[in-house]
C-alpha cells in the first residue's frame, strides 16, 4: 500500500503514516526497509497489518536505486505466502546500533542513565519506571554508606564538623541523576495519557510525592497516544 508520512521521530524511532485507504498506521525504526530520513509528506510504500505499517520504504529512494527494485518486487511477490520471512526481514532493517529493549530491571535503569539521560519524549511502562527506581534507591544507599564509612575513618563524626564526605557524595549523586529521574517521571505520565508538566505536583508539600506514586501505579494506556505507540512488551 502507498501512503504519506505524517511524522517520524528519529530519536525515538517511531512515526505515523496515512495510508491510501485513509487509515492511520504506526511504524517503528525496525519496520524501515533501510535507515533513511523520512520527512513529513514523504511518499512511501508499506505492508499494512493491524494498524501497523511494516516493510516501509520511500518511493523516491526506491526509484533512485534500480538495484533494489528487483529485490523489492521479489519480496512483494512472496509477501502473501511467507509472513515469517517478512517478519525476519523487518527485524533486519533499521539502525543496527539501536540497543535492544531491556529484558530486566537493571537494563531499564542503565538505559535511563545513558540513552535516556535527557529524554522527556515518548513513553515509559511501569516496569521501566520501577526498575529505575529500584536501582536508584540501591545506588543511593550505597553512596550514603560509602560516605558515612569515609567520614568515620576521617573522624568527621566524632567532632562538631559536618560529615563533608557524606554530604558531598550525596549531593553529586542527586545532581547527576536529577535529569534522568525527571525524564522518567515525564515519560511515565505520557504512558498513561497525561501531560508531562504534571510532574510539577511534586512541588506540593507532603502530598506531591504521593500523587506521583499513584500516577506511577496506573497501568499503561494500551493504545497509541499523542506521545507515541504502546511501549514494547505490552500486550494490546
Amino acid at each position: 500500500m502507498r501512503g504519506e508520512v505524517l511524522h517520524y521521530d528519529e530519536d525515538q524511532g517511531f512515526g505515523f503514516i496515512t495510508g491510501a485507504d485513509g487509515n492511520r498506521y504506526t511504524f517503528r525504526r525496525e519496520d524501515l526497509r533501510r535507515e533513511t530520513a523520512l520527512a513529513r509528506g514523504t511518499r512511501v510504500e508499506f505492508q499494512p497489518g493491524g494498524g501497523q505499517a511494516r516493510d516501509v520504504f520511500s518511493i523516491a529512494a526506491q526509484a533512485a536505486d534500480p538495484a533494489n527494485n528487483a529485490s523489492a518486487d521479489a519480496a512483494a511477490a512472496q509477501a502473501g505466502n511467507a509472513p515469517a520471512a517478512r517478519a525476519s526481514q523487518a527485524q533486519h532493517f533499521g539502525r543496527s546500533s539501536e540497543p535492544a529493549e531491556p529484558t530486566d530491571l537493571w537494563g531499564y535503569f542503565w538505559r535511563g542513565l545513558t540513552g535516556n539521560y535527557f529524554n522527556f519524549a515518548g513513553r515509559a511502562r511501569r516496569k521501566e519506571y520501577w526498575g529505575y527506581c529500584l536501582f536508584w534507591t540501591i545506588a543511593l544507599l550505597a553512596i550514603v554508606g560509602i560516605g558515612i564509612f569515609t567520614d568515620v575513618e576521617m573522624g568527621n563524626l566524632d567532632s562538631a564538623e559536618m560529615p563533608a564526605m557524606t554530604v558531598g557524595l550525596l549531593g553529586v549523586f542527586l545532581l547527576a541523576t536529577f535529569l534522568p529521574g525527571l525524564g522518567m517521571i515525564v515519560r511515565r505520565l505520557h504512558d498513561i495519557g497525561l501531560p508531562g508538566w504534571l510532574c510539577l505536583v511534586m512541588l506540593i508539600p507532603t502530598i506531591g510525592g504521593l500523587i506521583i506514586l499513584v500516577f506511577a501505579l496506573i497501568p499503561t494506556q494500551a493504545r497509541e497516544n499523542q506521545w507515541g505507540p504502546v511501549p514494547a512488551g505490552i500486550r494490546v
